[in-house]
């Protein structure tokens, strides 16, 4: 059994330019089809992640996407503000069993600023690092990877920025101290900055009165950015959309339903992506045919001298099995390793971003299945060439000119 393993080994790198050349088209076939299994495997975990417990999103009249992207995964800008009033209103409706508001505006060093309150953080089972929840305004606590990028921890202080992006004015005269550092738990709160509602005002305020008077009028203006709702019954998916609607200046987002829409986007992307894997891995499959036919064809002479030594048939068209499988379970080796640096890389350039997040170590069991896959495509690779050996007639290969 190993010396016939061996001398297949040897046998395959007779030619190592064809050899290398199919082992790197396979690799690049194989390598497309795990990056885009890994990546959207992530993608829709995180998704589901993140929209746990929220069942409809209010903010400004706007795009409903737009108001799920910004107030779920913090990935675009919001439709505007909302008044104050509106947490009242849904908050009565029968229909509802919890009204979250987030207010939005600022951001350290590209980091989201969220005014929020502490059931946000319940949402998610999110626990404490280091420190503690925050008790009064001007008081923040950080997600994991905001604390791991700015190498803050509590008692730090920090000066946020005006607007979602770096660059914006800063606002030193209003400063946060940090309280605490959350966990990781490999949702959206990781990636944020999270103060109480207050915080979000009082900054606002005091950047934008001149006297006492402005400020009580801006106090009694006071707004959010964005409503996260929980229904008391799924009879709200029904109803209480079309009332957020009627409203003036509101607009509802259903998560599940915009998020089956980005997703949809997003999976035309992912089939052409396996489309262009699955097409390499034809021509490499068609190209490994074609080598194996030929090589046996080319050493006609090498396998008479080894039916003449007493070699049954079997292991002639065994030794050219032994080589196509040698070859892609090679090949699925070298594609997953090329489809981890791949991921590796976009998740370095994607954290580089603040954008969404992907775990550059994550592991798919999925990805076993590829190695019986490619078992199956090596079998049929060589299933012709191995046929052709295991028939072939030693007289005829002895008379037959090399």
């Amino acid at each position: 059994m190993l010396s016939g393993l061996r001398l297949a080994w040897r046998l395959l790198w007779l030619r190592p330019l064809a050899t290398g050349l199919n082992l790197l088209l396979l690799a690049l076939g194989w390598g497309a089809v795990a990056f885009v299994l890994l990546v959207g495997e992530q993608v829709e975990q995180r998704v589901r992640r993140d929209l746990a417990g929220i069942d409809l999103v209010v903010g400004a009249k706007g795009s409903p996407m737009q108001i799920m992207l910004s107030g779920v995964f913090h990935l675009d800008t919001p439709t505007g503000n909302i008044p104050l009033e509106t947490v009242q209103q849904l908050q009565q409706q029968p229909l509802v069993a919890e009204v979250l508001p987030l207010s939005l505006g600022d951001s350290l060093k590209g980091w989201r600023i969220v005014g929020a309150t502490p059931a946000y953080v319940d949402l998610y089972g999110a626990r404490l690092q280091r420190g503690r929840m925050w008790t009064a305004p001007m008081q923040a606590v950080l997600g994991a990877e905001v604390a791991a990028a700015l190498r803050l921890k509590p008692g730090d202080r920090f000066a946020g920025n005006h607007g979602l992006g770096e660059g914006g004015h800063e606002h030193g005269d209003q400063q946060f101290e940090v309280v605490g550092v959350l966990a990781s738990s490999g949702s959206v709160l990781d990636r944020l900055v999270l103060t109480d509602l207050a915080s979000v005002w009082q900054v606002h305020e005091e950047h934008h009165a001149l006297d006492d008077s402005d400020r009580a009028a801006l106090a009694a203006e006071r707004e959010v950015t964005l409503l996260l709702v929980r229904y008391r019954s799924p009879l709200g998916a029904a109803l209480l959309p079309r009332w957020v609607n009627a409203q003036e200046g509101l607009q509802a987002a259903a998560p599940a339903l915009e998020t089956a829409r980005l997703l949809r986007m997003v999976g035309a992307g992912r089939e052409v992506l396996q489309g262009f894997g699955l097409l390499l891995l034809l021509s490499a499959l068609l190209s490994v045919f074609i080598t194996l036919l030929a090589m046996v064809r080319e050493r006609q002479g090498d396998l008479a001298l080894l039916r003449l030594m007493g070699a049954p048939a079997r292991r002639l068209a065994a030794l050219v099995g032994w080589q196509a499988v040698m070859l892609v379970t090679l090949s699925v080796g070298v594609g997953l390793g090329l489809a981890h640096l791949g991921l590796a890389a976009l998740a370095h350039w994607l954290s580089a971003q603040q954008a969404f997040p992907l775990a550059p170590d994550f592991f798919s069991p999925q990805e076993w299945a590829l190695f019986p896959l490619g078992l199956l495509v090596a079998l049929l690779a060589a299933a012709l060439p191995a046929w052709r050996a295991l028939r072939a007639d030693v007289t005829q290969l002895l008379q037959t000119p090399h």
